[in-house]
């Protein structure tokens, strides 16, 4: 089954029959935006909890929500019941804001049966479908396995390497003022700035009322970027935003993509990078 990277609410209500559907809920109860959650205590009903605060990130990385890797992340998902053929519909609480970064994790772990809700738990409820609290809940064990696809995800070393290459462009999903250091960063002991040669997309820029903004819109936004022979490496603070921006062009632009998981908690949290 060929998924679109992003479905709409009619599509998931209209196909909640699929056998193998798993829904996951990929919200956060903290984030460094500052936005706050309209139903924090709701979630569709029979939805499972994607924990990416205290399960699914490296626990032995200092530089926050890293990838974990390839075993735990098989692991934990087995925990969940997911299967190798599960097709999975992952939301979060705030639009679209935590779950583009589930999505780009399983296509990270080889799995692409995967899509993102949007306008997620807002417009689901909006829409009178059905929701429950959230409650803890255990599953009958998967037999989801990961394989890594190293391409998909790129570390500082391979940063620096193409700083100045023609065949990749970085994009930063954080704010002007945040990408200008012209604000502090909103962790301590952070260097203010970018990445040098990288171009600045606040993730605010794809979307519209909690939703993703149209095709049309969107390939305005991205005209500079389409190159096809170019690269787009996607970074932000801490390798969460720069997923709502990379879905967005996975929508309207077929450039090879890859995300840089440190982002600038890494890269401006470690003295020996250059910042401009």
């Amino acid at each position: 089954m060929t998924l679109n990277p992003l479905v709409t609410v009619h599509w998931l209500s209209e196909n909640l029959d699929i056998p193998n559907l798993i829904i996951l809920d990929a919200s956060v109860k903290n984030n460094v935006s500052g936005l706050k959650a309209t139903f924090p205590d709701l979630q569709i009903k029979g939805a499972r909890y994607f924990d990416m605060e205290t399960v699914f990130f490296d626990k032995e990385n200092p530089i926050p929500n890293m990838m974990p890797s390839p075993e735990v992340f098989t692991s934990e998902c087995q925990k969940l019941g997911i299967h190798k053929n599960s097709i999975i519909v992952v939301y979060d609480n705030l639009g679209i804001y935590t779950s583009p970064r589930a999505w780009w994790m399983f296509k990270a772990m080889g799995h692409p049966y995967i899509s993102v809700l949007d306008g997620g738990l807002d417009a689901w409820k909006r829409a009178g479908l059905p929701c429950e609290e959230t409650i803890e809940k255990k599953f009958k064990r998967g037999d989801f396995e990961a394989h890594y696809q190293v391409d998909l995800v790129r570390d500082s070393n391979y940063i620096l390497n193409n700083l100045n290459s023609d065949e990749l462009k970085i994009l930063d999903a954080r704010s002007e003022q945040r990408f200008k250091g012209s604000i502090p960063e909103p962790r301590e002991h952070m260097a203010s700035g970018h990445i040098p040669n990288s171009l600045n997309l606040p993730y605010n820029k794809v979307l519209k009322n909690g939703k993703m903004k149209s095709k049309s819109e969107l390939k305005k936004v991205f005209g500079k970027f389409n190159n096809e022979d170019e690269e787009l490496i996607f970074s932000c603070g801490s390798g969460v935003t720069a997923c709502i921006i990379l879905l967005a062009s996975e929508l309207v632009i077929s450039n090879k993509k890859s995300l840089y998981d440190g982002s600038w908690s890494e890269w401006g949290q470690l003295h020996k990078f250059p910042v401009e």
